[in-house]
C-alpha cells in the first residue's frame, strides 16, 4: 500500500494528551537540555500525566541504564519508573537475543546501559575480541572518555566474521557544552576498518519503535521529538502519529525543507503542545491559511506570508506576534509556521521545498 504524502500539519480538536493514550517522549532537546530541564517541560508533564496520559521516555542513547535515566529525571521533578524509559540499548539486546543463541558471549563496545539490557536478555557481554565463542558485537555510546583501542577491539572480531550490531547511528549528541560527536560518528570508525555494515536497532528504524510498544502497550501513542532524522522518521516508519516541538535540534526552516518522512503530524513550541489541540491548516484563494496568517508559494521562487487582516489598518508585527501599533496582540507566530509547512509541504510534493523562506520567517521571529 502506498503512504499518503502529508502536505500539511494536522488539525485536532481534542488536547493531544486526551486524544493520544501514550506520548513517546524523546529526552534531549523535548524533555531537557545540558542536564536542566527545558522550559514548560516539567509541569506540562506533570498536567498530561494527572489527566490520565502514559509517558515513556524513549532515547538512542546507550550509555545509562533505564534507572538511571529515571533518577536523573526525578531529580528534575519528573517522576519517572524505570520500566518508563525505554533506551536504544534494549532494543538492540533483543535484537541479538532473538539471532544468537541463549547464553552467548557478546563483545561490548559501549557503556553500563548495554551490558545490562545485554544480561537482562540472557546475553553474557565480555571486553575481548579473543573470547571463545564470541556470537556478535554491539556497539552503542560510550561516552567522551571510550578509549579508542575499544574501536580495534571491535574490528578485530568483526573481520573475523562475527555479526556486528549497533544501538543507533546518530551522528551527534547534545551536551552541556554543544553538539558532540555520537555513536554514528564511532561506527564509522569501525566501518572504515572493516568494511563491514551493521544491524542497527535505535531509532528511526523498526526495532526501537517495537521496542517500545512492547514495553508500553500503547494503543494510540504519540512521537515525541525534536529531530526529523530520528523521532519524526520513527514515528513514519512505525506508522503513527507525531509531534515535533521547536526546543531541541529541528529550526523552523529545518521543517519547511522536511522530505515526506521527515514531516510531522503536528508542530508546537515545546511540551505545552500536549495539553492543547492543534489548529486546522485550510486552503485559503491562493495557499493556506492558519489561525491569522496565509501563507503562499509565489512564482519568483519565494513563500509569501501575509496576515489576514493586514489591511485594515492595524500595526505591522514584530517577531513574538505582537503588533507595533495599537492595534493589540497580532496573530501567533505558530500558526504562520504552520501555514508554511503547508505551502513549502504542497510545492515540494514528495521531493523537499527548495522556495526561499527567509523574509517569511523573520516576520515571524522564527
Amino acid at each position: 500500500m502506498t503512504r499518503q504524502i502529508r502536505t500539511s500539519p494536522a488539525a485536532c480538536d481534542e488536547s493531544l494528551h486526551q486524544a493520544y493514550d501514550t506520548a513517546l517522549l524523546d529526552l534531549d532537546g523535548v524533555v531537557y537540555a545540558g542536564g536542566r530541564a527545558i522550559g514548560h517541560a516539567v509541569e506540562s508533564l506533570a498536567a498530561a500525566r494527572a489527566a490520565g496520559m502514559h509517558l515513556a521516555y524513549v532515547t538512542n542513547n546507550a550509555l545509562r541504564t533505564p534507572e538511571a535515566v529515571a533518577e536523573h529525571l526525578g531529580e528534575l521533578g519528573i517522576p519517572t519508573d524505570a520500566a518508563e524509559v525505554i533506551t536504544s540499548a534494549q532494543a538492540v539486546a533483543r535484537l541479538i537475543a532473538e539471532q544468537v543463541e541463549p547464553g552467548s558471549k557478546v563483545l561490548v563496545i559501549g557503556g553500563e546501559g548495554l551490558r545490562v539490557a545485554l544480561r537482562e536478555r540472557g546475553l553474557v557481554p565480555v571486553e575481548s575480541a579473543d573470547e571463545e565463542g564470541l556470537a556478535a558485537v554491539v556497539q552503542g555510546y560510550g561516552g567522551p572518555d571510550l578509549a579508542w583501542g575499544r574501536f580495534a577491539e571491535a574490528s578485530y572480531a568483526i573481520n573475523r566474521g562475527v555479526p556486528w550490531y549497533a544501538s543507533n547511528t546518530d551522528l551527534t549528541i547534545p551536551g552541556a557544552r554543544g553538539i558532540a560527536p555520537g555513536n554514528g560518528a564511532a561506527v564509522e570508525v569501525v566501518r572504515i576498518a572493516t568494511g563491514a555494515e551493521p544491524q542497527v536497532a535505535g531509532k528511526p528504524l523498526p526495532p526501537m519503535h517495537r521496542e517500545t510498544v512492547l514495553r508500553t502497550g500503547a494503543k494510540r501513542p504519540l512521537v515525541v521529538g525534536d529531530r526529523l532524522d530520528t523521532d519524526i522518521e520513527g514515528a513514519f516508519n512505525g506508522e503513527v502519529d507525531s509531534l515535533l516541538v521547536l526546543t531541541g535540534v529541528t529550526d523552523a526552516e529545518q521543517l519547511l525543507r522536511a522530505e515526506p518522512r521527515h514531516r510531522p503530524t503536528y508542530v508546537d513550541r515545546d511540551l505545552r503542545g500536549l495539553l492543547a489541540g492543534q489548529p486546522e491548516v485550510v486552503p485559503a484563494a491562493e495557499g493556506f491559511r492558519c489561525g491569522g496568517w496565509t501563507a503562499v508559494a509565489l512564482n519568483n521562487g519565494l513563500l509569501d506570508l501575509r496576515e489576514a487582516d493586514e489591511d485594515s489598518g492595524e500595526g505591522p508585527t514584530t517577531g513574538d506576534g505582537a503588533t507595533t501599533g495599537d492595534g493589540g496582540p497580532g496573530p501567533d507566530p505558530l500558526d504562520g509556521l504552520r501555514a508554511l509547512c503547508a505551502a513549502a509541504w504542497t510545492a515540494a510534493a514528495d521531493g523537499v521545498c527548495t522556495l526561499d523562506a527567509a523574509k517569511a520567517l523573520a516576520r515571524l521571529g522564527l
